[in-house]
C-alpha cells in the first residue's frame, strides 16, 4: 500500500500548493479573498483545490494556513512508511477547520490521484475550532505519531542514510 506513485502525487500536490501561494502573493493583495482572486487571475485557474477553500479566506490567511498544513509533508514523504493520518489530518485541521463541505470537496479532488487520502479521519464540525491549531497539535500531534527519539547512545553515531529513499549498504541501486 506504500506506493511510490502516491508519494509522487503528494509531492506534486505540495508543489502546486506552493505555486498557488506564490501566485497569490504576487498579486500584492493580502486582504483579498482567495476565491475572488481564483476567479479573476489567469495564473490561478488551474488550481481546482482553491475552490474548496472557505469563501472568506484571505490571501494572508491562506499563506499562514498552507505553511501550517503542509510543513510536515517533506519529512513524512521521506519516511519508509507513509503516515496517512499525519499527511491528511494537518491539512484537514489547518486549512479546512470549520469548513466540512470544503474538506469533502478537497478530499474528492485528492482521491482522484491518491485513493486513501483523507480516509479514516474523524468527522469535522462546522464552525472554526476555538483552540489555536498549535495548541490542538500539542494534544495529539501527527508529528508525535511519526517521531521516535533516538537513544542517547545513538546520538554520536555516524549519520548514515538507510532504507528508502537511500539504497541499502552493499546494493547496486
Amino acid at each position: 500500500m506504500d506506493d511510490p506513485f502516491d508519494r509522487r502525487e503528494l509531492l506534486l500536490h505540495l508543489g502546486d500548493m506552493l505555486e498557488a501561494l506564490s501566485c497569490l502573493a504576487k498579486t500584492g493583495r493580502p486582504d483579498a479573498t482567495v476565491a475572488q482572486l481564483a476567479r479573476q487571475q489567469e495564473s490561478l485557474k488551474d488550481f481546482d483545490f482553491l475552490r474548496a477553500l472557505a469563501p472568506k479566506m484571505t490571501v494572508a490567511d491562506f499563506g499562514a494556513r498552507v505553511a501550517s498544513a503542509f510543513f510536515l509533508w517533506p519529512k513524512e514523504l521521506l519516511e519508509k512508511d507513509l503516515n496517512h493520518t499525519a499527511l491528511a489530518s494537518t491539512v484537514q485541521h489547518d486549512l479546512f477547520d470549520g469548513n466540512p463541505s470544503g474538506w469533502k470537496a478537497y478530499v474528492a479532488h485528492m482521491q482522484k490521484k491518491v485513493k486513501w487520502f483523507g480516509t479514516g479521519l474523524p468527522a469535522m464540525k462546522s464552525g472554526a475550532s476555538r483552540k489555536p491549531a498549535h495548541a490542538e497539535a500539542e494534544d495529539a500531534s501527527p508529528v508525535e505519531a511519526s517521531f521516535e527519539a533516538a537513544p542517547p547512545t545513538e546520538w554520536d553515531a555516524p549519520d548514515e542514510k538507510k532504507g528508502w529513499p537511500w539504497p541499502q549498504p552493499g546494493s547496486t541501486s
